[in-house]
């Protein structure tokens, strides 16, 4: 979690003391909110000293108690302040997968110069059907959300469509384990190789690969992708984080020009995936 992420955090739950503290009826105590809505008396402590994020409904219900409902509007800007920026797993994937590739479809359709790096997959936008349908089923398992990832695979399908439309160009950079990874049936692996190995030649899109054996000034470390040198998209095991301070998309950037001094493109990129195909056949 960021240093500005909790301090944020600890703010809010500051102005939630100031609020309970200032009830109309008098001071309410922690115990008297808690017993309130049968919380645990700890939930008190830990949202006020910014140990735990609360709720929308957590807000509502806070600023209901302390008798000052229209507190609530400040509350839940303050809160989707600093989640937009690191946007659990847990609260993004409550309602499935869908939304959450719409949000990604609209950051691309508004950009025009994208950047990527991938270590252990393909990225969305050049994934096939079956592709994408393994990795949104075991985030499924791993975040035990609702079972959407039709409707989720059909909505990162329709990001391929802006491939096409010419006004903007995909950067992409994968390291070579991505092309032997089984995290999907072989089958479906071979499959995917051959749609990037169509992707090579397109003029909207310069596929770049990183080999196993290429010098590289940066470790691999996790996936990201730099919209219009502006915004970065990254991802924990537990959230997503959505960057847009200068310093942040600046570390971002050189990390992404170290990467692409290291990478192939070109026939020689082809000559990784068809290696890639061949080792998977011969198994």
């Amino acid at each position: 979690m960021t240093t500005d992420y909790q301090a944020a955090r600890e703010a809010l739950g500051a102005r939630l003391r100031e609020i309970r503290f200032s009830a109309p009826g008098g001071r309410l105590t922690g115990t008297q909110l808690a017993e309130r809505y049968g919380w645990h008396k700890s939930k008190i402590s830990r949202l006020e000293n910014g140990r735990q994020t609360p709720t929308p409904e957590d807000l509502r219900l806070w600023a209901d108690a302390c008798g000052q409902p229209d507190t609530y509007a400040e509350l839940l800007a303050k809160l989707q302040g600093f989640e937009s920026h690191i946007r659990s797993w847990r609260r993004q994937l409550a309602a499935g997968h869908r939304h959450v590739q719409d949000a990604h479809n609209a950051a691309q359709a508004n950009s025009t110069v994208l950047r990527a790096w991938e270590s252990s997959w393909v990225v969305g936008v050049l994934q096939t059907p079956d592709y994408a349908r393994a990795g949104l089923a075991r985030s499924v398992e791993r975040h035990r959300s609702p079972q959407d990832v039709e409707e989720a695979v059909r909505a990162r399908m329709k990001r391929q469509e802006l491939l096409y439309a010419g006004n903007r160009r995909y950067h992409v950079l994968l390291w070579e384990p991505v092309l032997r990874a089984l995290v999907c049936p072989p089958s479906v692996l071979l499959a995917q190789l051959d749609r990037l190995m169509g992707v090579i030649g397109m003029d909207t899109v310069e596929l770049g690969i990183v080999p196993l054996d290429a010098p590289i000034k940066q470790p691999p470390g996790v996936g990201f992708w730099i919209y219009d040198d502006s915004t970065v998209v990254t991802e924990t095991w537990h959230a997503e984080l959505w960057l847009d301070d200068a310093a942040s998309v600046e570390t971002y950037l050189r990390v992404w020009n170290a990467l692409r001094e290291s990478a192939v493109y070109g026939s020689e990129a082809q000559n990784l995936i068809s290696a890639a195909r061949r080792a998977l056949t011969a198994r």
